[in-house]
């Protein structure tokens, strides 16, 4: 074990936190109105009383977007957590376990991890996905050494478990997550700092980038599906729902 330079996590963050930011500005460019518009639940936007097409096509788009951050943040994330182990205890990201994102030995314990962005990230069937992969990768290093004692985490990198035990795996969130893989209490307040390098600068650029489409989806918006000044609901809901003939 190695004790963690946080100059080296610095620089990984300042290196990498680019490419999220140029991820997140390619998938709003790249964005299609009528795509957006049929993914998002019309009846919501009814329930809200949204009246205006502008109001309309900022919530729409502020939904659809938010989830695609929390995947590309997510992900970028999934790569710091892997870069830290590596740093202190030399952990790998898996290539031969299914699932399995980060494989690492610490004391007497071979840890596996599935990384997750927060606590609540699935539903039953994809729990039970998991959990599978855990059993799966098991049953694989134990061949390879029956002698490991295989710990196996569902690591969240943000939140509070106040159960970790679970079943047959463990799930371990936020401070106690990032103290496992680093062996540092503090680390997950000492990454903050570095997130926000260039972020200024990066959202500038984005908000420049965000403006033109919510004009541009709000013309099309206004010509498509309002009548006299009104949102006409019925034609939404068709849209989106309405049964092929």
């Amino acid at each position: 074990m190695k004790k963690l330079d946080l100059k080296n996590v610095t620089n990984y963050v300042e290196e990498h936190i680019g490419t999220f930011h140029a991820k997140r500005l390619e998938k709003l460019e790249k964005l299609d109105f009528n795509q957006v518009l049929k993914r998002k639940n019309p009846y919501l936007f009814k329930a809200k009383n949204i009246l205006t097409a502008q109001d309309l096509v900022k919530n729409l788009l502020d939904a659809y977007l938010q989830s695609q951050e929390e995947t590309l943040f997510g992900d970028f994330l999934e790569g710091l957590a892997i870069f830290v182990c590596q740093q202190v205890f030399g952990g790998v990201k898996s290539r031969i376990l299914e699932g399995i994102d980060l494989e690492f030995s610490k004391n007497e314990f071979y840890y596996i991890i599935e990384i997750k962005s927060g606590p609540n990230w699935g539903n039953s069937s994809q729990i039970k996905k998991m959990q599978d992969n855990f059993k799966n990768a098991e049953i694989t290093l134990l061949k390879q050494n029956p002698n490991l004692k295989i710990l196996a985490i569902n690591g969240c990198c943000y939140g509070i478990e106040n159960k970790p035990n679970k079943k047959d795996y463990q799930k371990i969130c936020g401070q106690a997550f990032w103290e496992l893989i680093s062996d540092n209490n503090q680390l997950y307040i000492e990454i903050i700092e570095p997130l926000g390098y260039k972020a200024k600068e990066k959202n500038e650029e984005f908000l420049k980038a965000y403006s033109k489409v919510i004009n541009k989806f709000t013309l099309k918006f206004a010509q498509e599906f309002c009548e006299e000044g009104e949102i006409n609901w019925q034609k939404i809901v068709e849209f989106n729902s309405k049964k092929s003939i």
